[in-house]
This record gives structure tokens, sequence and C-alpha cells, in this order.
């Protein structure tokens, strides 16, 4: 049976894996000040008006699994977080560009 799935999976149209790593409720909007440069947390929680920090941090780790953020750790004082689009996340931009053009 699993087989079955695995096959159905790899079938996927790249447009709707692309889609499924970028739904949720946070993960569009994160995108979207990404573009604009580094994001740290706590700038993140005060920006998405309703976000929380455990729903955010899952939409953060996320968008680092499939590869569209890479989180940074910059060891200055104060320690901080940061979070950039990655090569791939930068060559997603204009699919965004051309998204906000529509609406």
């Amino acid at each position: 049976m699993t087989t079955k799935k695995n096959t159905e999976e790899n079938k996927t149209c790249p447009a709707q894996a692309l889609l499924k790593q970028l739904s949720g409720k946070w993960k569009p909007e994160i995108f979207r000040l990404a573009v604009d440069g580094p994001l740290r947390f706590s700038i993140l929680l005060r920006q998405i008006e309703g976000s929380n920090k455990q729903t955010l941090s899952v939409a953060l780790r996320e968008l680092e699994e499939v590869g569209l953020l890479e989180k940074v750790v910059i060891k200055e004082k104060p320690l901080h977080i940061e979070y950039y689009l990655t090569e791939n996340g930068k060559s997603l931009i204009p699919v965004f560009q051309q998204l906000e053009n529509l609406g």
C-alpha cells in the first residue's frame, strides 16, 4: 500500500509541491517579509498580527526544512538568530510578484 502512495506523491506536479511547502497560516507572510531582508523572531512576532511563538516557530522551521530560509546564529552580544532567504527562496520572488499583480 505505501508503494502506491509514494508513487502518487512522486507524480505530484511541481507547482502543487511548491504550494504545499508554502501553505500554512504564516508562511506566505514570513516569505514576503524575508524578501525585504533578514528576519528576527521577536520582530516577526510583533509584525505578524495574531501570530504566537509556537505557530511562528513551526512555520520558520518548516520553511527552513524545505530550503527556502536559512537560520543564522549571530554570536554577538546579545546572541540572536536571523533568518535569510536561501538562493532557492530568492528564485521564488518573481513568482510571488506575479501572484501579487494578479490580486
